[in-house]
């Protein structure tokens, strides 16, 4: 097209465009029905008991677990070496993922498979 030339364009007719496809249309403007439950307000004697049993079987589990912590803690254990350990974890986790990758890239790039890459690096496929 020439500078002097001038571009028309056709509108196309309003029908045409649609940002949503035609079917199962929703009306919009209905109450929001929330698909979280509400717990019932209503209680039975039979529920009662329920909730009850339930609330003794997890006060046993507390004082047992309570029990358990005072154990650790006697033999040594700590809280904050746990979280030590388990952001080393996820650090070595970490690197180990950018390995993976880095022999992932070299094998194709190599054209081999990355199982020969390990034999050739000394690895273990097991590492």
């Amino acid at each position: 097209m020439t500078p002097s030339q001038t571009c028309t364009l056709t509108p196309r007719p309003r029908g045409s465009l649609r940002r949503t496809p035609l079917g199962n249309r929703k009306n919009v403007n209905t109450v929001f029905k929330s698909p979280v439950q509400q717990p019932n307000s209503q209680w039975t004697a039979g529920d009662e008991d329920t909730l009850e049993k339930a609330n003794s079987e997890l006060k046993e589990k507390e004082a047992s677990l309570d029990k358990e912590i005072a154990e650790l803690e006697a033999q040594g254990y700590s809280l904050e070496e746990l979280d030590k350990h388990i952001s080393l974890l996820h650090e070595y986790n970490e690197l180990k993922d950018i390995g993976q990758t880095l022999l992932g890239h070299l094998a194709v790039f190599r054209g081999v498979t990355t199982k020969e890459l390990y034999s050739e690096f000394g690895m273990d496929l097991e590492d």
